[in-house]
């Protein structure tokens, strides 16, 4: 599914379900993209500071891996979500998370219509990464897949069995580049 335009969407949430406080004469006071492709973890999230977001100081992204091969839902799901953050942010002028405001905005958003439903945490379809690396204990030859190489990592079960529970060089794990291993 080709990915949609995220500003008439934008617009139209604003309108439905936080009564165009999210907007000032026509324009956004947060920026809206779609991500560059690397955020593949995570499907959307919505961030302000210096810088951010051009002259807004604001913006929200969402998650052209994750979003694209999903429906519609989906999509307006991740964009409303993130717009409660810009809500509660910009309207209500609080610092939090998924705190009470939130958690009221999105009971609230989910009453009203049934298109969609907004959650706090999503479960979309992450597509796995395989791991950069595999760590081998060297005694027990155990593989364990790893993100990044850990300094002075050393095999449990090899500890436990034969160093009574304590760390021992002999059982540090040696790295293999994922490209090159078996």
């Amino acid at each position: 599914m080709p990915l949609l335009p995220l500003l008439p969407l934008f617009h139209r949430l604003n309108r439905e379900h936080f009564s165009g406080a999210l907007a000032a004469d026509g324009q956004p006071l947060v920026a809206i993209r779609w991500s560059d492709g690397r955020m593949s973890r995570t499907a959307g999230f919505y961030r302000r500071g210096p810088g951010v977001g051009g002259d807004r100081g604001c913006e929200i992204v969402l998650s052209r891996p994750v979003l694209s091969p999903l429906p519609q839902e989906a999509i307006e799901s991740t964009l409303c979500h993130e717009m409660i953050h810009a809500w509660v942010d910009l309207v209500l002028r609080r610092r939090e998370g998924h705190g009470p405001h939130f958690h009221a905005c999105m009971a609230a958003i989910n009453a009203q219509q049934d298109r969609f439903q907004v959650s706090v945490r999503h479960r979309f379809p992450v597509p796995a990464k395989p791991p950069r690396w595999w760590a081998v204990c060297p005694q027990c030859q155990q593989r364990s897949p790893y993100k990044r190489r850990v300094t002075n990592a050393a095999c449990r079960r090899c500890c436990e069995r034969h160093h009574g529970g304590h760390w021992h060089p002999s059982c540090v794990l040696v790295y293999e580049s994922a490209d090159q291993a078996c």
